[in-house]
């Protein structure tokens, strides 16, 4: 399977770990963000990434997203 450089990171499904993070593939998403627009499985693009900046879930997920959209969903 190819990458497109045009759909981003990494695509994936969205998960939720058991403490409540939600996270797609290596990438932790950002909550509010998620909790707000998207559900768990939904398929999604990860367009951008940072560091995460979280203490707390730094080890179990170093990078972070909150620039992400449902794959199916054109721009």
């Amino acid at each position: 399977m190819t990458k497109d450089k045009k759909k981003g990171v990494y695509t994936g499904i969205i998960e939720k770990d058991a403490n409540g993070n939600y996270f797609c593939g290596e990438y932790l998403l950002d909550y509010q963000y998620t909790e707000a627009n998207f559900k768990v499985g939904d398929e999604i693009n990860i367009k951008t990434v940072i560091e995460n900046p979280s203490d707390k879930s730094y080890d179990q997920y170093p990078k972070k997203s909150r620039n992400f959209f449902l794959s199916n969903q054109k721009e």
